[in-house]
C-alpha cells in the first residue's frame, strides 16, 4: 500500500545551491487517472546538468522576473489591449491574471480575448488566469426635459419619484422602487459618482423629498449610490446572467460579482453556477467585489470571506459611498480579513490612473500601489491603465517594478509577520506551518506542493512564507486559479483537465484513515 498522504502532499525543499533551471517537470499521463496514475513520488534533487524541457518557465528567460515576486498582477483587456501581440506584452511585462470585463463589449469578443490568452498561455507553457467580471446592478435616474439637465441650488427640495415623466429642476424619475422603499429619513443619496449628495427628508408611497447637501448640475441617467440603505435586490441582473451562463461556457477560471451587500449574495451566484454548470467543465472560484458600506454591518464582511474563494478591494463605488478617510481602513480591514480565512485579495480601482495618458505615475499611485503590497494583498489590479490607456505595457510593468522594490526592501517580510492568521488545529496546518520555519531555517530555494483542488497551496500562502511556492496540479484549471495568490507559481500541466474532482486534500493528511490507493 501506498499512502497518498504522502506521495500527493510532499513538500520538497530545494537547497539554495539548486536553481529553478533544473526542476524537471514531472511526467503526466495522457488519459483519465485513476488514484494509480495520480501517484507522484520523491526523486532525487536534480544536478545542475540536467536538462529542462524547453517550454518550461524557468527557461524562458523573458519570464525570469516572475520568480522574483509574490505579488500578483491582475490586467485589465480593452480596445488598448485586445491584440495578441499586446496581451503576450501585458504577460511578459508582469501580468498573472487577465481581467474580462463584461460591462462593455460583446460576449463574443471576451470569447476571442479568452482564446488568445490560451494561446499565449500555451506558447509559454505558464499558467494564466482569466477573471470575468460582471456589470451588477445600474441604478439610475431618469430624463431631464432639458438636454443640458438642470442645476440644482443648495438647501433646496427635490422630489424623486416613479412617474415616467421628464424631469425639471423639482423632480426627476427614479425608476428603482426598491430604493424608495428602503430609504429612511436622514438617509443619504449620492448621484453621478458623489457630485452631488442630498439627504431624505420626507418619504410617501412610491416617493422621495430630498434637501440638497451638495449642490451641481443633474443630467440624464446618472448614478444613484445609496450608502445608508440595504437594497432588496439581487446582484444579478437579467444580463448578468446571461454574462454567466455565458462565462461557464467558455471556461473562465474566476467569476468576480458586483454590487455585493451580504453573505446571502454569495450563495445566490454559487447556486446559479451549480445549476448552470455544463457538464465536463470546471466550476470557476467566485470572488466578491467589495464596494458598499452594507458589507461591514456585524459580521458580514467575516461571513462574505468565509463563503466566496476571494476578494475585490473594489475602491471605486466603496470610495464613493464611504468617506475618503475610511477608505485606507477599510482596505487594510478586508485585507486582514482575507488573510485570517486564506483567501486571496485583489486591490483595485485608480492604482496607476494618470498612466492612462503619461508613461509614469505619481509618486502618490505608487506609494498607492506600495501601500496594498504592504499590506499583504495577494494581487493589485489595472483597470482603464491597460484596458484603455495610451501605456498599457509600460503599466503593467511599472507595477512589477514596484512589487519588486517593495518585496526587496528589508522589512517588507517583517511587516507581513505583524500579522499572523490563526491556525486550525489539524495535521495539515501543523505541516505547513513546520514547512515554512523549515524553509526558512535551511535557507530553501522553494517549496513544492502537490495539490488537486489548489487548498494545499492556499494555506501556504496564507502563511506567506520567504520562499516561492512552487504548486504541481494534474488540473490546468487549478493552476490558472492559483495564479492569483501571493507567492504561489503553479506548473502548468501538459495535458488538459483530467476532469477528476474527487480527492479532498484534507483526507490526504488524515493520520488516522489516510487515502490508500
Amino acid at each position: 500500500m501506498i499512502k497518498l498522504q504522502a506521495t500527493l502532499t510532499l513538500l520538497l525543499f530545494l537547497p539554495a545551491t539548486h536553481s529553478f533551471t533544473t526542476i524537471k517537470p514531472p511526467h503526466r499521463p495522457s488519459f483519465t487517472p485513476t488514484l494509480q496514475s495520480l501517484k507522484m513520488t520523491a526523486t532525487v534533487p536534480p544536478t545542475k546538468t540536467a536538462t529542462l524541457s524547453s517550454k518550461t518557465v524557468a527557461v524562458a528567460p523573458k519570464l525570469g522576473q516572475r520568480w522574483r515576486k509574490s505579488t500578483k498582477q491582475v490586467a485589465t483587456l480593452g480596445p488598448a489591449s485586445s491584440s495578441k501581440e499586446m496581451i503576450e506584452k501585458l504577460f511578459l511585462a508582469g501580468a498573472d491574471v487577465f481581467r474580462l470585463n463584461f460591462s462593455h463589449g460583446s460576449q463574443e469578443q471576451k470569447k476571442e480575448l479568452l482564446d488568445i490568452i490560451r494561446e499565449v498561455e500555451e506558447k509559454y507553457s505558464h499558467p494564466i488566469s482569466v477573471l470575468g467580471d460582471l456589470q451588477g446592478p445600474k441604478l439610475r435616474v431618469g430624463e431631464f426635459s432639458s438636454p443640458e439637465g438642470e442645476m440644482l441650488k443648495p438647501n433646496q427640495t427635490f422630489r424623486f419619484d416613479l412617474d415616467a415623466a421628464k424631469g425639471d429642476s423639482k423632480r426627476v424619475q427614479l425608476p428603482h422602487p426598491e430604493i424608495i422603499a428602503a430609504s429612511e429619513i436622514g438617509h443619504t443619496l449620492l448621484l453621478d459618482d458623489g457630485k452631488l449628495r442630498m439627504t431624505v427628508i420626507d418619504k410617501g408611497e412610491g416617493w422621495l423629498d430630498c434637501r440638497v447637501e451638495v449642490a451641481g448640475r443633474i443630467k440624464d441617467r446618472k448614478g444613484v449610490n445609496t450608502p445608508d440603505s440595504v437594497l432588496e435586490i439581487s446582484p444579478l441582473t437579467a444580463k448578468d446572467r446571461s454574462d454567466l451562463e455565458y462565462m461557464l461556457g467558455i471556461g473562465v477560471d474566476w467569476v468576480a460579482l458586483s454590487f455585493v451587500q451580504r453573505p446571502a449574495d454569495i450563495v445566490e451566484i454559487n447556486a446559479l453556477i451549480d445549476e448552470k454548470l455544463p457538464e465536463g467543465m470546471f466550476r470557476p472560484a467566485v470572488m466578491a467585489k467589495i464596494e458598499k458600506p452594507s458589507c461591514f454591518i456585524d459580521d458580514s464582511l467575516d461571513e462574505i470571506v468565509a463563503i466566496c474563494d476571494g476578494i475585490m478591494v473594489a475602491r471605486g463605488d466603496l470610495g464613493v459611498e464611504c468617506n475618503p478617510e475610511d477608505v485606507p481602513i477599510l482596505q487594510k480591514l478586508i485585507i486582514d480579513t482575507c488573510r485570517e480565512h486564506g483567501k486571496p485579495v485583489v486591490v483595485a480601482t485608480q492604482m496607476l490612473e494618470s498612466m492612462i495618458e503619461s508613461p509614469t505615475p505619481t509618486r502618490a499611485e505608487a506609494s498607492d500601489v506600495a501601500t496594498a503590497i504592504y499590506d499583504g494583498a495577494d494581487a493589485i489590479m489595472l483597470s482603464a491603465e491597460s484596458a484603455a490607456g495610451d501605456y498599457p505595457e509600460e503599466s503593467v510593468a511599472m507595477q512589477q517594478r514596484i512589487i519588486n522594490r517593495v518585496e526587496g526592501d528589508k522589512h517588507y517580510h517583517s511587516y507581513l509577520a505583524q500579522f499572523d492568521p490563526s491556525s486550525d488545529p489539524s495535521t495539515t496546518d501543523a505541516i505547513i506551518s513546520a514547512a515554512k520555519h523549515t524553509a526558512q531555517t535551511i535557507d530553501a530555494k522553494a517549496i513544492v506542493s502537490f495539490t488537486v483542488s489548489g487548498s494545499t497551496s492556499l494555506k501556504l500562502s496564507k502563511n506567506r512564507p520567504r520562499v516561492p511556492i512552487l504548486a504541481i496540479s494534474p488540473f490546468r484549471e487549478t493552476a490558472r486559479q492559483l495564479s492569483l495568490s501571493w507567492g504561489v507559481y503553479p506548473d502548468l500541466p501538459k495535458v488538459g483537465s483530467y476532469g477528476l474532482h474527487t480527492v479532498d486534500e484534507e483526507q490526504m493528511f488524515d493520520a488516522e484513515s489516510p487515502l490508500e490507493e
